[in-house]
């Protein structure tokens, strides 16, 4: 494997697939049902990193067909007016979807905010009663970003079926849900898993053992090229700005993954930007989509982009 070129897999070909039949779903659904998909999406306080993901998913959901609308609340809402509008977010039969954009304020108990919104209108599958029925192997919503990497995997024909997946990053958002989608005894998942965290010991001895690599640890360039072994498939689900004088803007974005180090090993691995944040926009369009179906009186066949088994072998 030294010396050969690694696949890089181009998270934002593989999602304008995904949007590009997202749309004719949504076609489908609003001539044969009349129902338009609806998103309403919540930012609180005025971060502008949230700001600038919140516009991409509204403009996506626009494109899409959907009906999305953001509601911008001023960083002091307390935790109860929080709840209160997602309880009428919850009511509003417009809005198949609600997404409450991470972080909030320090003071607003994320897990009691997640708990509030309705579990048919959980479209980021981070509510515990979706949670559950992950874990139980009947999922409704997966989490957006680790479907996104699952989809990333089963459509560069990189399955985990068999492998040994190392998960680095154990958060509620990335890695536990991830572990549970992969341990599914599907022929699209049941992979064998590890997970390690802040508490893990002698990190390389993990991740040398992966065959397949998913890093979400919030860590610049944690991960280098002598913390893999030669073939392995990693996916880089962080994000980060660096300063770099060299560049217009005075930085670049970079990952969990020191990309340069890591693919001259790398059978295949995703880049930063360009990899898991397209899918994530992707998967939040699916979700949507879904949970509109859902709220039908009459049952309507769900389309084939929310069947896993139905994933193309390959966009090439």
């Amino acid at each position: 494997m030294s010396g050969m070129v690694a696949e890089i897999i181009d998270g934002r070909k593989i999602a304008e697939e995904i949007r590009r039949e997202v749309r004719e779903a949504v076609g489908q659904l609003v001539s044969r049902a009349g129902i338009t998909p609806g998103l309403a999406v919540v930012l609180v306080g005025d971060d502008p990193a949230s700001a600038t993901y919140v516009a991409a998913k509204e403009k996506a959901a626009k494109e899409c067909g959907m009906y999305s609308k953001t509601f911008e609340l001023p960083s002091s809402t307390e935790e109860k007016e929080l709840l209160d509008f997602i309880e009428e977010l919850n009511q509003a039969p417009k809005f198949h979807g609600i997404l409450v954009q991470l972080p909030l304020p320090s003071e607003v108990n994320v897990l009691k905010v997640m708990n509030a919104i309705d579990p048919s209108k959980d479209i980021e599958g981070l509510n515990p009663s979706d949670a559950g029925w992950l874990l139980a192997g009947e999922p409704r919503f997966v989490p957006c970003t680790p479907a996104g990497i699952h989809r990333m995997l089963l459509a560069t024909g990189h399955h985990p079926d068999g492998q040994h997946v190392v998960v680095v990053g154990g958060s509620l958002i990335v890695g536990r849900p991830l572990a549970a989608l992969l341990l599914q005894e599907k022929p699209w998942a049941n992979a064998t898993v590890t997970i390690c965290h802040i508490g893990t010991r002698d990190l390389p001895r993990f991740t040398r053992q992966a065959d397949i690599l998913v890093v979400a640890t919030g860590n610049p360039r944690g991960i280098t090229g002598e913390m893999v072994k030669e073939g392995v498939v990693v996916i880089d689900a962080g994000i980060h700005r660096i300063e770099d004088s060299t560049r217009q803007k005075g930085y670049r974005l970079v990952g969990d993954v020191d990309f340069e180090s890591v693919k001259k090993r790398a059978k295949a691995i995703s880049p930063v930007p360009g990899g898991v944040g397209p899918m994530t926009v992707a998967m939040l369009l699916v979700n949507t989509l879904k949970a509109a179906r859902l709220s039908a009186r009459a049952p309507i066949p769900r389309h084939r982009i929310e069947d896993w088994e139905g994933v193309k072998p390959s966009v090439a």
